[in-house]
Parts: C-alpha cells; sequence; structure tokens
C-alpha cells in the first residue's frame, strides 16, 4: 500500500531486497515477472505508471516508467510464450471502463 517492493527468497522470512518508495508512495495494484526474462518484472500503480525493473541492468530503480494518462488501468496481466527464444512479451491492460489495452515490450526486456 505504501509503494514498496520487497524480493524474498523462499527459505527465509526476511527480503532478499527491498525497494522503500519505488512509486513514489502509491500503492502498487499488480507487479509480474516477465515470462521470457527471469530478471526483469513489471509494476502497476494506483496512479496508472507500470514500471519496468531490470535487476541485471539496474537493482536500485526501475530502468523505465510509462504512464497511461488515457484512463485508470485496473489491473495488468503478462502474455508471452517463454519456451519461445523470439522474445515477443506483451503487457494486457484492463481499464476502469472495461477496455482492455495490449501493448508489446521492447525486445531488450524480453529476449531470454
Amino acid at each position: 500500500s505504501d509503494g514498496s517492493i520487497r524480493l524474498h527468497q523462499m527459505t527465509s522470512e526476511y527480503p532478499l531486497m527491498q525497494w522503500n518508495g519505488s512509486t513514489k508512495g502509491q500503492p502498487i495494484i499488480a507487479l509480474q515477472w516477465a515470462l521470457t526474462r527471469p530478471a526483469v518484472f513489471f509494476v502497476l500503480d494506483a496512479s496508472s505508471n507500470i514500471y519496468i525493473w531490470d535487476l541485471l541492468e539496474n537493482d536500485l530503480l526501475p530502468v523505465a516508467k510509462q504512464t497511461m494518462p488515457s484512463e485508470r488501468v485496473v489491473t495488468m496481466t503478462l502474455l508471452g510464450e517463454p519456451e519461445k527464444a523470439n522474445g515477443l512479451l506483451g503487457i494486457v491492460l484492463a481499464k476502469e471502463s472495461g477496455q482492455i489495452d495490449i501493448q508489446y515490450v521492447k525486445k531488450k526486456w524480453a529476449l531470454p
């Protein structure tokens, strides 16, 4: 609820990494690991901002941020085929109106 993200290992109650205020205090609505690239995850906050984290490129801050200005995004999920090396990765965004938007991610964040 405060925008903090914690990365845990299953064998410990303490986080391996913790990023406080990663969304400048906005609650996190959804967080998903990339299906095709293990070090990348996506975060959606309550202000319809999408943050892309690539832990191999930068483990302190997101590598990109995209604001969805037209309408509030209420949830997101990822689509892709992890068993294929084509690097196709998409973000499915559900908007408040019920509209669904699919956007494809740049190859540098999708390739295995």
